[in-house]
């Protein structure tokens, strides 16, 4: 069955939600685990889809995954500049995984962005152990830009995230 990659609905954030929130804690991505700050973010879906484009992944009528779309400008962007567009949150669920899902939402990122009058290029960040996203965005055409590697949290000097873009 093939992925149909869609805007979020309503009756899905609180699905979505989890998704991304497990999808963080298992794979270890939180310093601080279930009492992490940024967990509650992962979790607000209804947010990030009023300031930005929340994207579902779909098999059948089964949630794999999403991500969130930041045209350029967008109030949600970490790290695009002017004429950037910004990939944030991409997650699967860990049993959806495999499937396509993944890269599937980041092509519809890059879609979206090349369908945006005077978007240039897509940025995103990645933390150093997210090795399957990163074979994605390497795979899509994405290369690394150190010189825009960040850190989130510089009270925890040991949170520095890598920066991807490909130029449209």
């Amino acid at each position: 069955m093939d992925i149909r990659i869609r805007r979020v609905t309503p009756t899905e954030y609180d699905a979505l939600g989890e998704i991304t929130a497990q999808a963080y804690l298992q794979d270890g991505l939180l310093d601080f685990g279930e009492s992490d700050s940024y967990l509650g973010e992962l979790r607000d879906v209804a947010k990030r889809a009023a300031a930005a484009d929340v994207l579902v992944a779909m098999q059948g009528d089964h949630l794999l995954g999403g991500v969130t779309f930041v045209p350029s400008g967008g109030p949600m962007a970490d790290i695009a500049r002017p004429g950037e567009a910004e990939i944030r949150m991409l997650a699967v669920a860990r049993e959806a995984r495999g499937r396509g899902a993944g890269e599937a939402l980041v092509r519809a990122c890059v879609d979206r962005a090349r369908g945006t009058t005077g978007c240039t290029a897509v940025v995103l960040s990645t933390q150093r152990t997210m090795h399957s996203a990163h074979r994605i965005y390497e795979r899509l055409g994405f290369v690394r830009v150190p010189e825009r590697d960040w850190n989130p949290v510089p009270e925890l000097d040991d949170i520095t995230l890598l920066s991807y873009g490909l130029t449209l």
